[in-house]
């Protein structure tokens, strides 16, 4: 699965990069390296960009990119509500 693949509010670690591509190595000076972990806001509304959350910071990129990025999904946060 790759970045492109991913749906609004996954969790995914990036496991494998194909850093052939000029615009790939920018990325990854940026922190997208393997053993990331991000989270998919969402795309726009043609579907390009789309938009991750990567160490508290907001980062789109083309879907051309986010192929290049492999990754598996996290295991969902199960967050509990406690009432008083």
């Amino acid at each position: 699965m790759t970045l492109a693949e991913l749906n609004r509010g996954d969790s995914a670690q990036i496991i494998a990069i194909d850093s052939k591509k000029n615009s790939v190595q920018r990325l990854m000076i940026m922190g997208l390296v393997e053993g990331t972990e991000i989270e998919f806001l969402g795309r726009s509304l043609g579907g390009d960009p789309i938009e991750l959350l990567i160490h508290g910071s907001a980062l789109s990129l083309r879907q051309t990119d986010a192929r290049h990025f492999t990754v598996t999904l996290a295991a969902k946060k199960i967050e509990a509500n406690f009432y008083r």
